[in-house]
């Protein structure tokens, strides 16, 4: 193996269910109606969402099905580009708010 994450896994994802079918079951019900449909957003603009928190949430198997998935539903390279630089900027701002409660700490211990 030559790396930690192999792209042939992704394949193997289905295979979840192989100790708990039903759970399962559960969720590929829910991910395909919450992911597979139109709705109130698009299936293009879902996968565009779904892509953007692959890469913050640093999944190498979502990154390589939301990529092909942005592109099977009409995305082109530019926005989803723009939305992996909006999950970092809200990557970054999480980050940098939490400094209110340090702030918020500071101020009681030395200010």
């Amino acid at each position: 193996m030559s790396n930690y994450y192999e792209s042939e896994d992704l394949k193997k994802f289905g295979a979840i269910g192989e100790h708990a079918k039903g759970l399962a079951d559960d969720f590929f019900k829910y991910y395909g109606s919450v992911t597979g449909t139109d709705g109130a957003l698009t299936k293009r603009e879902k996968a565009l969402i779904a892509l953007a928190v692959s890469h913050a949430q640093k999944c190498p198997y979502c990154i390589d099905a939301y990529t092909t998935q942005c592109l099977e539903t009409g995305a082109n390279p530019e926005q989803m580009m723009e939305a992996v630089h909006v999950a970092a900027a809200m990557m970054a701002g999480i980050t940098l708010v939490h400094s209110v409660q340090m702030q918020n700490h500071l101020k009681k211990l030395v200010l």
